[in-house]
């Protein structure tokens, strides 16, 4: 299979299985700018809803991998920075519906739940995966730095008018970081926030890829068994994943489709590359380690491989 423009995986997912990815909308394009952002820091923040890519173009690709009876458990709308800011993301829904009968998730930072076409076009998932990173104004500014014309209270309305209309399954995720969202006083207040949202899950996650921001630390055990228990959620750390996959057949560009929208550590493509039985997969770490448009981040020890953006910073 060719290079593909719009669609990559299927990645291993600790909530959602093997999830063929669908991306909408260009690199590091997003309303916030999360100090913990896999992907690094947001090239384009922006807040206007645009139709970056022909949403008949997306279909296409993703009818041909589907037809290359390519195994995946769900279709995940994630995008490379925040996909409901693809206009057509209705368009896009029904499209995939059309096309496949596995369920249809959106990853999404809910950002835009408030904005009722937004809201109205979600709907139609069959799971939608918003992030609740703060539990106020200020440590929303602090932690997903949102776009000047976001503020908290309406991002917060809008959650919750959503889920109380929403019929599919609502899975929250709220990102843990140490010495910012953690403490008792947050955990307690994301338990009466959570008072006032109807969702079928809640998810506990903490940086364990490299964040965009330095200062940017996992949660201690002790605060994450605290928030498991106040907030009786599941922590996504103890959730099994599975392997990459991709159907581009050049191996060097079969890694680079998935690096460009999940990051992957120096294990992670080992394996990657030893699953298509690919001869000395060592000499591609030697490639990316020269290629200009990839960064090598030491993190926790090891290499975590994923794109520069536009100004050629991490």
């Amino acid at each position: 299979m060719s290079e593909m423009k719009y669609i990559f995986g299927p990645v291993p997912s600790r909530r959602l299985g093997r999830s063929l990815g669908v991306s909408p909308i260009p690199h590091k394009t997003c309303n916030y700018s999360c100090v913990y952002c896999q992907l690094g820091r947001t090239s384009l923040l922006t807040n206007t809803r645009t139709e970056f890519y022909p949403v008949d173009e997306i279909l296409n690709e993703l009818k041909s991998v589907v037809s290359g009876k390519v195994e995946f458990d769900v279709v995940t709308i994630v995008g490379e920075g925040e996909p409901t800011l693809y206009s057509d993301l209705g368009a896009l829904i029904g499209g995939i519906k059309g096309i496949t009968d596995k369920p249809v998730a959106v990853i999404t930072n809910g950002a835009l739940l408030a904005d009722k076409s937004v809201a109205r076009e979600l709907l139609e998932a069959d799971i939608v995966m918003p992030s609740l990173d703060a539990s106020n104004e200020q440590q929303f500014k602090q932690i997903n730095r949102p776009h000047g014309r976001i503020k908290y209270e309406n991002m917060l309305k809008g959650l919750i008018e959503f889920s109380k209309l929403y019929k599919g399954e609502l899975w929250l995720e709220i990102m843990l970081i140490k010495g910012m969202n953690d403490d008792l006083e947050s955990l307690n207040a994301f338990s009466v926030i959570l008072k006032n949202v109807t969702y079928k899950r809640v998810y506990l996650n903490s940086p364990v890829r490299p964040p965009a921001e330095k200062d940017v630390f996992e949660s201690e055990k002790e605060q994450m068994a605290k928030a498991v228990e106040l907030l009786g959620g599941t922590p996504i750390n103890m959730l099994c994943s599975g392997s990459f996959h991709s159907g581009i057949s050049d191996d060097f560009e079969a890694l680079v489709s998935i690096i460009k929208r999940h990051p992957m550590n120096q294990f992670e493509i080992m394996g990657f590359l030893q699953s298509r039985k690919c001869a000395e997969p060592e000499k591609f770490i030697e490639r990316l380690n020269t290629t200009e448009y990839v960064v090598a981040v030491n993190y926790k020890g090891y290499s975590t491989y994923r794109m520069r953006n536009r100004y050629g910073s991490e």
